[in-house]
């Protein structure tokens, strides 16, 4: 019987292979001429595709864990955990901004011709993050961005990578989104004790909203004589056209005025249980849920932080030159800050009531401490 080989740490982490991967356009007989302003620069955009690569595994296990039919209690502590991890990640991550910071103006133009058309646009591990979070082509569009597999495409005839890349992409596409699984796992939640297979269950989604719009509108004129009190009645009609407009987008929003017709229904008992679990958030069932769209609120601010970051880095060093791939460069990477995925964890604060205010739960005992009959799933 043989011996076990001993494993060493280089062994383990394959450090040959992993430290003979920093000679940029050289190859590796030839390391020794990238410089070091040109290796600090390899170094802190290969730790971004690490990270990226333990993000993408981190999101998929989330999102495959949400993708069931019935989400066990058990298992939104589990995501959330995950997924803090990805935060922490986006947080280490964004912090090597500024370490590429250290790379003054001038020595980054010694070696920045030498990038071709290479460009972080071709980033694919990036482009198939913001596909598994289900950031979709709208938005875009809407900011006059491309399709990234259509882009990558044009490079298949020039390298033989991109093939891959572009099916890893489009496989990305088809298994569904993060965005997807929470809004179908948002969907089953009950509202009032009322589940979307109860046959009156639009009626009590309805009743639910409109008793909060109606506290909300009340909420509002309150605010509204507060505010006459103590400043005269010569701002009064600016400031109720404010609530007026303010009042149309949030119910706007919770019937889904802004979606096709045919996705209204849906949408509405999604976005209801966002406004449900976020309210009445102190019930014990109603805690890890509430945690897990407090987290993803978070792992959505932390990627347009990082963005953010990006776009300071970048005009710092080299201001608003055209990008390397051609793009308008810092106006690109600012366009994407814009960026939201998850718009309805955002835009449901804008509507909260303070808990004084709001509608009486219509049985609370529903969302007592868990038992066989009372999950929410």
């Amino acid at each position: 019987m043989s011996e076990k080989k001993q494993v060493t740490y280089w062994d383990y982490l394959k450090l040959d292979k992993l430290l003979s991967l920093q000679s940029g356009v050289w190859d590796e007989s030839n390391a020794d001429n990238v410089s070091v302003d040109e290796l600090h620069f390899i170094i802190v955009h290969q730790t971004f595709e690490l990270w990226f690569k333990l993000i993408l595994a981190e999101l998929r296990l989330s999102k495959d864990k949400l993708s069931t039919s019935y989400v066990p209690e058990e298992t939104v502590p589990y995501v959330v955990h995950h997924l803090n991890r990805v935060t922490e990640i986006f947080r280490a991550a964004t912090h090597n901004w500024q370490v590429m910071e250290t790379l003054a103006p001038q020595d980054f133009l010694e070696f920045r011709s030498g990038l071709g058309t290479a460009s972080g646009f071709q980033s694919f591990q990036m482009r198939e993050m913001e596909t598994l979070l289900g950031l979709d082509e709208a938005q875009r569009m809407q900011h006059g961005h491309r399709d990234p597999v259509k882009i990558l495409t044009e490079f298949s005839d020039k390298d033989p990578a991109s093939l891959y890349i572009t099916e890893r992409l489009q496989k990305a596409k088809e298994a569904g989104s993060l965005r997807d699984a929470l809004h179908n796992w948002l969907y089953r939640t009950p509202i009032h004790g009322s589940f979307p297979d109860n046959p009156e269950d639009d009626k009590n989604i309805d009743a639910f909203l409109e008793g909060y719009i109606k506290n909300q509108e009340k909420a509002a004129e309150e605010h509204i004589q507060q505010v006459l009190a103590d400043q005269g009645n010569a701002q009064e009609a600016i400031l109720r056209q404010r609530y007026e407009v303010g009042n149309k987008y949030g119910r706007d929003f919770l019937y889904g005025v802004d979606v096709p017709e045919q996705e209204r229904a849906r949408t509405k008992r999604m976005r209801a249980a966002v406004l449900f679990i976020e309210s009445y958030r102190d019930l014990p069932l109603l805690a890890w849920p509430r945690l897990l769209l407090d987290k993803v609120a978070e792992l959505e601010e932390k990627l347009v932080l990082f963005r953010t970051h990006h776009a300071r880095m970048v005009e710092r060093i080299i201001g608003r030159r055209v990008g390397t791939g051609g793009s308008s460069g810092v106006d690109y990477l600012d366009s994407t800050t814009k960026y939201r995925v998850f718009p309805e964890l955002w835009v449901v604060r804008t509507i909260l009531l303070p808990k004084t205010k709001l509608p009486l739960i219509a049985d609370p005992s529903v969302y007592g401490f868990a038992t066989q009959s009372n999950n929410v799933k």
